[in-house]
């Protein structure tokens, strides 16, 4: 080994005495099996300790190494595998200057020489810690390391206080042959290939440590300059009774209330104590489809839009994404989490602070808009929740589609930096404010949050509470669904302040809901989730142990042979392991009657457990309302399950927001059809007729017990009609037939035993009226009442048909009595 290549080495060894590496990005496969082709690594500048870095990776992945060493032999002109974009640091100035790199240049000359050969260069680039720039900082003049060549005592406390978070990505390798065959010459093929890395290392830097961040003073003051405050602020001093001065203050104070303080110190500091908190709670973590978000922030904004079930979801998401290498988002808090200690801590995490209402407020609203424009147009991710706050109940709740508009009107006014919509879904085998959850279920009224609340949550450390998963969806890209509903809007004009098209309104609701049923098509299925879902539909919670265990199989197994989309993911385990995982979250009970051993639920376990039943309830739709067709009907054709499944799911798709194509329909039907089939829960009769099987069969009970998951949104459709239909055309407005549903619903409740907080639901009943309204069935009047025809009845008697007789007995008992008091 020659003596350089020795000393080398015994620094490579020294340097990793202190510094651990992550490695992102996608790795080359080793070029063994082609002689043919062979490795050039590129750093983006010349330094020894990102060279021995490579090294040591491609030494552990077994990939060529860059630095010579004993069993190699280089292949000439190569000068080790590894070249350098730029050129050594100028003594007399810290500007760094782009030239031809003389390793490119031989490499190329290599390849004229050998015509049957291909090189293939691959960008690298090493992060030393992670940290966004501040813009005209005086720490980013001594601290650059991370993007600029510095002097070696900087890249020395870069590597001391850093080296432990050094994150190493390989980007995807560029065929030099394949350039060469372009036929540009020479020069130009070495000034494209220049281009391709110069852009791919600014692009990752981007996408790893976000774009430069001004300091929040400088922030707050570009603020209060820009065009479209400065008018808000005179509109308010003109039309408020006060004076130039204290609208300027006012302003100013709105914005220190909104703008959030990031702190890259706080962020490392939260990453350990963060992972310390996971590990201590959770027995781990599990991730789904994040691949792809790497590319994806190179080219996109991203905006990620995640379910909202816990506190923890903002800083569970934030982690995850800091461990898989990008930057953390910007995140909106509702005004309620500015509190003291905590408040500041999260503004320091990136949190933005928005209040409940801009109702009346031109200059808040004006303040918030703009601070928003500013970090969609400068490339900073962002991240908000749709559904506002906190879903108690399990179920995706009805987008709010506030933030969605201010995010569409910035993008008319400016979108040279495409946005990509990234839905998110996060699932929890066991909630951490089970216990506030289990009192809000059970009738009490939601609680302000405190610290003190907040403590009292974190104190429940020593529980089990399973294994937490994040799944990343299909992302939305905005100028394409913009291109969808609205084709021409890239040549209509936009003012900056407070402008809205016509048609900006639908636009935002059918992009709400697009993302709702784009995050529910993302859903991680946990044994919880399966363990709920067969309990809570049998007659008293409670099942045999060995008959649960065949119903989980069976559920999990149709889950996965008809998967609800390419994101879903269902854990692909066998029912008794299903079952003992749930037992060691202490929500299921086992009782012995020296029969066998019986699996229930406790009381406060089936209120609790309708949480986690909801979380799936959409997937389980198309297959349970056919069961229940079958379980009702005893035998039908294929076409008329079929045809009765198309005029459902409108209304399943309001409430559950699905996100099947119409047209798809038909087929994903035929899907479940011959899934159910397989599984013996349906029978063949005839060519093209299914039957159920005999009542006493095994298959049967799984059958009925499948029915009746997708029975409460039935019953609250047939409640619905049934009362437009007693109060009769143009007698009652859509606010009054919801005040009326939901009593209706109340009672049904409590006559059956529904201990399902969500049953009546005011915002469900709401939906369902607007479904009949935008599919025909009914209408609004100058008068402001629904008007309908004859087709109510007949849709009535329909889904009447599915539900039980005792159920089609109390609702008809209280909508046939005119003296019924509904009001």
């Amino acid at each position: 080994m020659p003596i350089k290549a020795h000393l080398l080495h015994m620094l490579r060894k020294l340097l990793f005495v202190w510094v651990q590496t992550r490695v992102q990005g996608s790795l080359p496969r080793p070029p063994e099996a082609d002689k043919t082709v062979s490795f050039a690594y590129v750093l983006r500048d010349r330094s020894l300790s990102d060279l021995l870095v490579l090294d040591n990776e491609c030494l552990q992945t077994g990939l060529p190494r860059p630095i010579p060493h004993q069993q190699s032999a280089q292949p000439a002109g190569s000068q080790g595998l590894c070249c350098f974009l730029n050129s050594p640091a100028d003594k007399q100035s810290a500007r760094r200057n782009l030239y031809s790199a003389p390793q490119l240049i031989r490499l190329l000359h290599q390849l004229q020489d050998n015509p049957d050969t291909d090189i293939h260069i691959i960008p690298v680039s090493i992060f030393w810690g992670r940290r966004p720039d501040k813009e005209k900082s005086a720490l980013k003049l001594l601290f650059s390391w991370n993007y600029t060549v510095g002097h070696r005592f900087r890249k020395m406390l870069a590597v001391f206080f850093h080296g432990r978070q050094t994150m190493v990505h390989f980007n995807t390798a560029v065929s030099l042959r394949r350039l060469m065959e372009e036929g540009l010459g020479e020069e130009r093929t070495l000034r494209k290939l220049h281009r391709i890395l110069r852009v791919h290392f600014r692009q990752l830097h981007v996408a790893v440590n976000g774009p430069d961040l001004s300091h929040r003073r400088t922030l707050v003051k570009n603020l209060l300059r820009s065009k479209s405050v400065a008018q808000a602020v005179q509109h308010a001093a003109r039309h408020s009774n006060m004076s130039q001065q204290k609208a300027e203050l006012q302003a100013r104070n709105y914005a220190q209330e909104i703008v959030s303080d990031y702190s890259h110190p706080l962020v490392s500091f939260g990453n350990i104590v963060l992972t310390w908190f996971w590990n201590k709670i959770y027995k781990g973590v599990d991730v789904y489809n994040a691949a792809s978000l790497n590319k994806l922030a190179k080219s996109h904004s991203l905006v990620y839009l995640p379910c909202h079930r816990s506190h923890i979801d903002y800083m569970l998401l934030s982690w995850v994404l800091y461990h898989q290498g990008l930057q953390i988002p910007h995140i909106a808090a509702g005004i309620n989490l500015n509190m003291p200690i905590a408040g500041s801590i999260m503004r320091k995490g990136g949190a933005f602070f928005i209040r409940r209402s801009f109702r009346g407020n031109q200059l808040y609203t004006t303040v918030f808009n703009e601070y928003l424009h500013t970090l969609f147009t400068r490339g900073f991710p962002v991240e908000f929740f749709i559904e506002g706050g906190r879903s108690r109940t399990g179920r995706t709740l009805e987008p709010k589609t506030g933030m969605l508009s201010i995010m569409l009107r910035s993008y008319l006014r400016d979108h040279h930096r495409p946005l990509a919509l990234i839905p998110v879904y996060i699932s929890y085998e066991k909630i951490l404010e089970s216990a506030s959850y289990l009192n809000e279920l059970r009738g009490q009224k939601k609680k302000k949050e405190t610290l003190l609340d907040i403590a009292r949550n974190f104190m429940a450390l020593k529980e089990n509470f399973g294994r937490a998963r994040v799944n990343f969806g299909e992302p939305l890209l905005l100028t394409e669904f913009l291109n969808q509903k609205q084709p021409d809007w890239q040549n209509q004009d936009y003012e900056p302040q407070g402008f809205r098209p016509p048609w900006l309104r639908d636009v935002t609701a059918a992009l709400g809901t697009r993302l709702a049923g784009q995050i529910n098509a993302a859903a991680v299925i946990n044994p919880v989730n399966l363990v709920a879902t067969v309990l809570l539909h049998t007659p008293r919670q409670a099942l045999g142990e060995e008959q649960l265990i065949k119903l989980l199989e069976t559920l999990s197994q149709l889950l996965l042979q008809v998967s609800y989309s390419p994101y879903t993911c269902c854990p692909e385990t066998d029912g008794r392991t299903l079952l003992a995982h749930v037992e060691e979250l202490a929500l299921v009970e086992r009782h012995n009657d020296g029969l066998g051993t019986i699996i229930r639920l406790s009381e406060r376990n089936a209120v609790l457990l309708t949480y986690y039943r909801n979380n799936i309830l959409h997937l389980l739709a198309l297959p349970s309302f056919i069961c229940l067709l079958l379980e009702r009907h005893r035998h039908l054709a294929r076409d008329e399950v079929i045809r009765r499944y198309r005029m459902c799911y409108p209304y399943l798709q309001s409430e559950l927001f699905m996100n099947q194509e119409t047209d798809a329909l038909d087929a994903i039907t035929q899907q479940w059809l011959d899934a159910l089939q397989q599984a013996g829960l349906l029978e063949k009769a005839g060519d093209t007729g299914l039957r159920c099987p005999d009542s006493g069969s095994p298959e049967f009970v799984t059958l009925t017990t499948l029915s009746r998951i997708i029975q409460q949104p039935l019953e609250r459709f047939l409640v619905v009609i049934s009362l437009l239909l007693r109060n009769g055309p143009a007698a009652v407005g859509s606010g009054e037939l919801e005040r009326q549903s939901r009593k209706l619903a109340q009672r049904l409740a409590i006559l059956h035993g529904v201990n399902a907080p969500e049953f009546f639901d005011r915002t469900l009943f709401r939906n369902l009226v607007s479904t009949l309204e935008q599919q025909g069935v009914v209408c609004t009047d100058a008068k402001g009442k629904l008007v309908f025809d004859e087709q109510l009845a007949v849709i009535a008697k329909d889904y009447a048909s599915l539900l039980p007789s005792e159920i089609q007995h109390s609702i008809s008992q209280v909508t046939q009595l005119p003296e019924a008091n509904l009001t």
